[in-house]
């Protein structure tokens, strides 16, 4: 049972006289240890955890929320199921799509890239490439005009810009008297799109539906329709029940199966960080034990006195219980105030270090955030204080007991 009196001996404790100057300062470095580790938790989760929302927002920004396929890779009737799914009540948005693999020539460039046919007036329902133009617009894809529309790294790479001409070589072959050669047609590049992720900045080219249709000679039919839907973590189930609606007529595939092995990655990758960070965490906290260790030395003669004033060995036991208690708080709290600070300014710390040592921590042509993005979740900052503070109360436990078993007769013995 604590009463004042043991709350008060505990506090006195903490404060240092001139001959445990020494243990003060190992309590010292305990209270920077788990200051240090738990701001190290937070601010590497809030890192990680900005990562996974940046990731989702960029995929999702040209990856639909849902997809419908046909089982043979095309969709005839896209038209009649489009006004279908108006009346699902999921579904925000719906637009056609085709898809397909070319070769763009432009001088002596040649690059492969994913070539994506979509419909002006729809893409904006299920996509944000619109808002992403840095040159150009999505309207200027006429049907006929073979506009074509590049990510800015595939159009730097091309040394091409809005206006020029660039050849499109499809995997599909015309047969002639000199023999099979394949299909060639000349676009103009309309437009450039940047919508911050490498892979799709340098991998993805857009042009109209018609125009797509006829140079992989798909006729009145389309890859698909991409969705947009009112939840996006729902998606897997939204998909599933929209599959049984459409009677499993057509292929339904969600956001999370095309990149399930990316983000479940970055879950585990999350957790193991947070498992090896806590050791840490752990590892300052378990240093409480040697400084109560050292505390219950130094104190054996005040134990043995209070002891013959009536104090129990639980009540003993709970001065150094306060004591610890006192240093794992005080560790937590410093190191949550620094993670949550940390946390919050990573963005604005990270790149005022690459200015000012003139370095490049993420390049954009290796990774796919060139930035530190942060997203500070309340939830983590709760459990890491609680988890920091519960080691640290932990760590008071021997080094308590061990005070409780102090013999006052043999210590005063030799006083």
């Amino acid at each position: 049972m604590f009463r004042p009196l043991i709350l008060y001996i505990g506090l006195r404790y903490t404060r240092a006289k001139r001959r445990t100057r020494f243990i003060s300062f190992i309590t010292l470095t305990s209270i920077l240890g788990i200051a240090l580790g738990v701001t190290a938790l937070i601010t590497v989760l809030s890192v990680m955890n900005g990562f996974e929302a940046e990731l989702r927002e960029r995929i999702l920004g040209m990856t639909s929320h849902s997809t419908i396929t046909g089982y043979y890779g095309k969709l005839k009737d896209w038209q009649v199921l489009q006004k279908q799914l108006k009346d699902y009540p999921h579904v925000q948005g719906s637009a056609p799509f085709i898809n397909g693999q070319v070769m763009i020539n432009a001088g002596r460039r040649v690059s492969g890239t994913a070539l994506r046919g979509v419909l002006p007036d729809h893409e904006p329902e299920v996509s944000e490439v619109a808002g992403k133009m840095v040159s150009g617009d999505l309207q200027l894809l006429v049907p006929g005009r073979y506009g074509i529309i590049l990510g800015r790294e595939l159009a730097n790479y091309l040394g091409v810009v809005s206006g020029e001409k660039i050849t499109v070589i499809s995997p599909q072959v015309n047969s002639t008297p000199a023999g099979i050669i394949p299909r060639l047609r000349r676009f103009t590049v309309v437009g450039i799109f940047e919508v911050g992720m490498y892979e799709y900045d340098r991998n993805m080219a857009i042009i109209h539906l018609a125009d797509a249709a006829k140079l992989f000679r798909l006729g009145d039919a389309v890859s698909g329709l991409r969705l947009k839907l009112d939840d996006i973590f729902n998606a897997p189930r939204i998909s599933r029940g929209l599959a049984k609606k459409l009677r499993h007529q057509y292929r339904v595939n969600d956001w999370t199966q095309a990149h399930s092995n990316f983000f479940r990655a970055i879950k585990t990758e999350k957790r193991v960080m947070f498992i090896i960070l806590l050791l840490i965490v752990a590892v300052a906290a378990f240093n409480i034990v040697s400084t109560l260790v050292m505390v219950v030395t130094d104190k054996r003669g005040d134990i043995a006195i209070l002891r013959t004033q009536g104090l129990s060995p639980r009540q003993v036991m709970g001065i150094f219980i306060v004591l610890g208690a006192v240093i794992g708080a005080t560790g937590t709290l410093l190191g949550t105030i620094g993670g949550v600070l940390l946390a919050l300014n990573v963005e604005t710390i990270v790149p005022a270090i690459e200015r000012f040592f003139e370095v490049e921590f993420l390049a954009a042509d290796v990774y796919y955030i060139s930035d530190l993005p942060s997203k500070l979740e309340w939830q983590d900052v709760y459990q890491i204080a609680a988890m920091a503070f519960v080691l640290s109360l932990l760590a008071t436990l021997y080094p308590a007991w061990q005070a409780a078993k102090v013999n006052p007769a043999e210590v005063l013995r030799y006083e």
